[in-house]
């Protein structure tokens, strides 16, 4: 029997993720049990406090165990924890050296959507691929330089360590838990049980690019915002280079350093999340709309979108455009 233990964090936790987590390996259980076999995961919640109350009291949990009254585990399951990061690791500091113990002592470690913040403080994600909400890809790559940050991906596993992308995206990896420890036949069957897109890896489709402007680089600011001003035009590393009085070289290792992006992908990204916003409104043909964001090139245009939004534009048309009223 595989040990699961899911911590139960202090401050606003996502709740569906400690009890969506509950819920589908008890499935597990109770499916192993209706093929007369023993169940297969030992899921405890632990956590730091007698009782964990969310910061806004909507809901408590009663951990079964203290971390420190957990010996040994095979699964560490970290939710998402709302609100200031900062805040929040700071009132779970006793998790971080309880990760590292439990995880050099052989368990695997799970984090889900913006749980991956405790396992970067922890050092854990180091040199590492890991994932969380693509919301929170700046302040994440700031925090923690040395992880290897894949916020297109729903989720990444490296050397016993699973990270989930966003929101609900959480499931898809569960999911991907269960078919590891339980097999496809069984995976499958949570899949359709709990209906979830078994194969589903990608979160690029939801993300939505708003430009990462947390740094204090003013040339590059500057930069980025004539970029966003102008991305119908064609713009040039020499023309961004003039404009802010840098010389290539520099401003190209500073544009890089700054927003995590080459000058060209940044006005890919600008382009790209331009030609979402009118596919979703479904008013115009997509060529009408390759045009409009500065491409002449059909298949040029095709490609790059695939490449950022892991869809073809016209698939993207077709699932988020919002009806017009007839």
């Amino acid at each position: 029997m595989k040990k699961v233990a899911i911590y139960v964090p202090k401050g606003h936790y996502s709740m569906v993720n400690i009890e969506g987590t509950h819920h589908m390996f008890s499935w597990v259980n109770g499916y192993y049990q209706q093929m007369g076999k023993e169940p297969l995961f030992d899921i405890t919640l632990v956590g730091i406090e007698n009782v964990a109350t969310q910061t806004n009291g909507l809901f408590s949990i009663t951990p079964q165990k203290h971390i420190d009254d957990v010996h040994d585990t095979d699964l560490i399951v970290v939710p998402a924890v709302h609100g200031d990061v900062h805040q929040n690791l700071k009132n779970n500091e006793a998790l971080l050296p309880w990760l590292v113990k439990h995880y050099k002592n052989g368990a695997e470690l799970v984090s889900l959507c913006i749980g991956a913040f405790h396992l970067g403080a922890a050092g854990l994600l180091d040199g590492k691929p890991c994932s969380t909400h693509w919301g929170y890809a700046n302040e994440f790559r700031a925090m923690f330089p040395k992880a290897i940050l894949m916020d297109n991906k729903i989720m990444t596993e490296s050397n016993g360590i699973y990270t989930s992308g966003g929101a609900y995206s959480f499931t898809q990896l569960l999911l991907y838990l269960v078919e590891k420890f339980a097999g496809r036949e069984v995976a499958i069957m949570a899949g359709k049980g709990f209906m979830i897109d078994i194969d589903k890896s990608s979160q690029s489709p939801f993300i939505i690019f708003t430009g990462q402007k947390a740094h204090e680089d003013i040339e590059i600011l500057e930069a980025q915002q004539y970029i966003e001003d102008n991305f119908a035009e064609k713009i040039t590393v020499d023309e961004l280079c003039d404009h802010s009085k840098v010389a290539r070289r520099t401003f190209e290792r500073r544009f890089k350093k700054a927003t995590s992006n080459t000058v060209l992908e940044y006005i890919q990204r600008v382009k790209i999340e331009a030609a979402k916003k009118e596919l979703e409104k479904g008013r115009k043909t997509v060529n009408e709309i390759m045009y409009e964001v500065g491409y002449s090139d059909t298949k040029a245009f095709r490609d790059v979108f695939k490449k950022i939004t892991d869809m073809t534009p016209i698939d993207y048309r077709n699932r988020y455009t919002v009806e017009l009223a007839s």
